[in-house]
């Protein structure tokens, strides 16, 4: 109990913290950058979020339909906003397993698949993420050097995880093990590895990612603020990648700091930078959690104890200490 307790916890502590600590550093000129915003874009940015949310919904339908599995776009976005509601209040991304239990219910899928499933969005979020950020850095100067790294990597990764994908059928085991893996293998190639599959899930999470600066350029613009686009394309790229490592619930803290950081190299004053940055996330986060709230409901009540089995299983629910 105390082991499932703390890990909610101490992570969520280290979440208010960084951004707390964010904000005590421009304190003094919050309200002076809060007194000349353009709150009409805050509706702008909102609706631009839901439109992105849809076509996650869409391109989740492809995933699944690529594994022979015919979801309604309303259940695949449904699915999403449950899981990354979750997302929001537990930490490890523990909440995307909600998604496997949700479509094991309601549709028969293997655990292996709905697993599948997860690995194709999040393989092509980050490596499109990771590639937009590849094209924005040489546009923006005094780019610290992490920053490359940062990038660089999921790029390499991705590659290499995409060639091996290729070269799967060569392989086999009888180590119990082993076959899984393979198996798990197979599937995610399956739904993401053919002509249609690669042009339809790379072109939709293109405009995903692209949307999602959109957000972040309404925000901007609410702060009156001249911010280059491609600064404003790494900042989303940094944040995004930053909250890939799970180290909060939501990547609360962590992203807001990245983008931030991405912000001074443009120059902009560092309480707009942070007021951008927390309001930008804001945003995503409520959007999430409201749509997370309508799809349990939508759903039925029986999604509460799936997400209950979920956490349980991932967080040692048989762990009675």
């Amino acid at each position: 109990m105390y082991r499932k307790i703390s890990a909610i916890v101490i992570p969520t502590i280290i979440a208010i913290g960084i951004i707390a600590y964010m904000l005590f550093r421009v304190w003094d000129d919050l309200f002076i950058a809060l007194k000349n915003i353009i709150p009409v874009y805050l509706a702008v940015g909102m609706v631009i979020c839901l439109s992105a949310w849809w076509l996650r919904g869409w391109r989740y339908h492809i995933i699944l339909t690529n594994l022979n599995y015919r979801v309604s776009i309303t259940v695949s976005t449904a699915c999403i906003f449950v899981s990354q509601t979750v997302n929001l209040i537990v930490p490890a991304r523990l909440g995307d397993f909600v998604r496997v239990f949700i479509l094991k219910h309601e549709y028969h899928t293997t655990y292996s698949e709905g697993v599948s499933s997860l690995v194709v969005e999040r393989v092509f979020d980050i490596f499109t993420v990771a590639l937009l950020g590849a094209v924005a850095v040489f546009f923006v100067l005094n780019v610290p050097p992490w920053f490359y790294t940062v990038i660089v990597l999921p790029l390499i990764t991705g590659v290499i995880f995409f060639v091996f994908l290729l070269f799967n059928r060569k392989f086999s085991s009888e180590n119990r093990y082993i076959a899984i893996v393979l198996t798990l293998l197979h599937e995610i190639k399956r739904a993401s590895l053919s002509l249609k599959a690669v042009v339809l899930l790379g072109c939709s999470s293109v405009v995903i990612w692209l949307l999602d600066v959109l957000v972040c350029i309404a925000v901007v613009m609410m702060f009156q603020q001249q911010i280059p686009f491609a600064v404003i394309v790494l900042a989303i790229v940094i944040g995004n990648l930053v909250k890939a490592v799970p180290l909060t619930p939501g990547g609360v803290g962590t992203y807001e700091i990245s983008l931030a950081i991405t912000f001074g190299l443009a120059g902009v004053d560092p309480a707009v930078a942070t007021l951008i940055a927390v309001i930008d996330h804001l945003i995503k986060n409520l959007i999430t959690l409201a749509g997370g709230i309508v799809s349990i409901y939508y759903l039925g009540d029986w999604v509460i104890p799936s997400i209950r089995t979920a956490l349980d299983s991932k967080m040692g629910g048989g762990d009675k200490s």
